[in-house]
């Protein structure tokens, strides 16, 4: 049986653990700062519901009529979270002969592999958007989409702040390409400048456009959809954030290093995304 004691010097390394961790994941996930997230309190279950009101419509009133009354009727979108999580064993020896700090490393590591599993979940709701969808994965962005993309929301009256892009950068590729004329033509413009000089599109039809790799592919070489969104289309809910434990093994002469969250994503309104579906012309 495992001795739940920790050494001396793990116990002062273990803040460096924590501290490290939280804060890769804050850096490497950009999903998390873009959708809505919520917190869900210790004892109240496993999944939390987020009520949507609909839009309602004033119209015009008549003297001396009575107004007709309007129903007003709300559904919910309900998250549900379960537990991610990594472990592995730091033996003494490994400690001892490291020249760099190896609770550290390994901190960084849970970090980075919880952040991206944040990532890759959220990324995967893209699929769902069913509203609005443009692309059927068989040909390359262009700039014309995003215009497009916001041009639907808009028309939805989807308010026009706090919307997002994410694409894969392989598809991100395209849509410089067709920005620069294939990298030809450096003087078009501000945007076009920017992408040339930085690799970076910036915001284009007023939307921040972000690059992410923890987007799977639909089963086709190249093949990825991306979303352009409002961020109350997608939610996240933390009932536990990223938390390091350990453990001593003496037998083995080590401590395992445990790391877990328990988080759940979903679709709150879907309505509020536009499924961005092509192809990437270099893979």
């Amino acid at each position: 049986m495992a001795n739940e004691s920790t050494t001396t010097t793990l116990n002062d390394l273990l803040p460096s653990i924590v501290a490290e961790a939280l804060f890769v994941a804050s850096e490497a996930s950009i999903m998390r700062n873009l959708v809505r997230n919520y917190t869900i309190p210790m004892g109240s279950g496993k999944t939390i519901t987020v009520p949507r009101y609909p839009q309602v419509s004033a119209a015009a009133l008549t003297e001396g009529t009575d107004l007709t009354n309007t129903a007003v009727s709300t559904d919910g979108a309900t998250l549900t979270v379960s537990e991610v999580g990594v472990m592995t064993v730091v033996t003494d020896l490994a400690r001892m002969a490291s020249a760099s700090n190896v609770i550290a490393d390994v901190g960084r590591l849970f970090g980075e592999a919880i952040a991206r599993k944040i990532d890759s979940d959220l990324t995967a709701l893209f699929d769902g958007f069913s509203t609005n969808a443009l692309g059927d994965g068989t040909t390359a962005i262009t700039a014309a989409a995003i215009f497009q993309a916001v041009a639907k929301l808009r028309s939805a009256g989807v308010p026009p702040t706090d919307l997002f892009c994410v694409l894969h950068p392989a598809i991100a590729y395209d849509l410089k390409a067709n920005m620069t004329n294939t990298f030809a033509n450096p003087n078009a413009g501000i945007l076009q400048n920017e992408a040339m000089a930085t690799g970076y599109v910036g915001t284009l039809a007023g939307v921040p456009i972000f690059e992410t790799s923890n987007m799977a592919n639909t089963g086709t070489t190249g093949d990825y959809k991306g979303g352009l969104f409002h961020r109350d289309a997608l939610g996240l809910a933390f009932l536990q954030d990223i938390k390091i434990e350990t453990q001593r093994d003496a037998s083995l002469r080590g401590d395992e290093l445990v790391a877990t969250a328990v988080y759940g994503v979903g679709e709150l309104y879907d309505g509020y995304g536009v499924e961005l579906h092509y192809d990437s012309s270099i893979l």
